[in-house]
């Protein structure tokens, strides 16, 4: 659990690793759509890094990456498939980010470098720690922006043919403050998200040098 712990906080996919930014820049303006982009993201990258290690002895060096990218493509397209049938608002939201997970680094990367050469085990917990870093850091950005950007936070909405119901929440009802529409900018992700990754790479530095004074 604590490896976990640490590739959630200190392996951050997007504020220590800096990947995944073009869809954690596109999609974060409402809560709803950064935590459903995370599930998709995290289900793929698990599923994928499972059979990549189970497979990892019988598939030949010269064409792991093709293959690799039609596992990928396999998971990406049946959750193309789910959201399609039953949530089809949320599937024309995430748009081309979608079908993108197929090349997206995060799940590539993971693939390359861990369940190709680990365990199904290790694999797993791998893709939990950074699938869920992913899913947090989405929704971190996403309630920052939506909150200051539009003054509401958005739980349930274009999934609310599936849940039945919708969960839209206005934060500062009187407020003479909010919306700051800058947020909901391309300009204000960047601020957002390079305001984040300080602080995620300042717990990464203090946790180091702690390390540092106790050895």
């Amino acid at each position: 659990m604590g490896k976990i712990k640490d590739k959630i906080i200190y392996e951050n996919p997007i504020f220590v690793l800096i990947l995944g930014l073009c869809s954690s820049l596109a999609i974060t303006t409402k809560f709803e759509n950064a935590y459903i982009m995370g599930i998709c993201v995290l289900l793929v990258l698990l599923f994928s890094s499972t059979i990549v290690s189970l497979t990892r002895k019988i598939i030949p060096d010269n064409v792991k990456i093709p293959v690799y990218i039609i596992i990928v493509a396999t998971f990406v397209t049946s959750i193309e498939i789910v959201l399609i049938k039953y949530v089809k608002d949320m599937y024309d939201i995430l748009g081309v980010y979608l079908p993108l997970i197929v090349v997206n680094c995060i799940v590539l990367g993971r693939c390359l470098t861990v369940a190709s050469k680990e365990k199904v085990l290790t694999s797993i917990k791998d893709a939990l720690g950074i699938g869920i870093g992913y899913t947090i850091a989405l929704m971190i950005i996403a309630s920052i922006r939506e909150i200051l950007g539009s003054n509401t936070i958005t739980l349930m909405d274009s999934i609310s043919s599936l849940t039945g119901y919708k969960a839209i929440y206005t934060i500062l009802p009187n407020s003479k403050i909010f919306p700051i529409p800058f947020f909901n900018s391309p300009a204000g992700a960047f601020i957002t998200i390079g305001l984040l990754m300080a602080l995620f790479n300042y717990l990464k530095e203090k946790r180091e040098a702690k390390k540092d004074e106790s050895n």
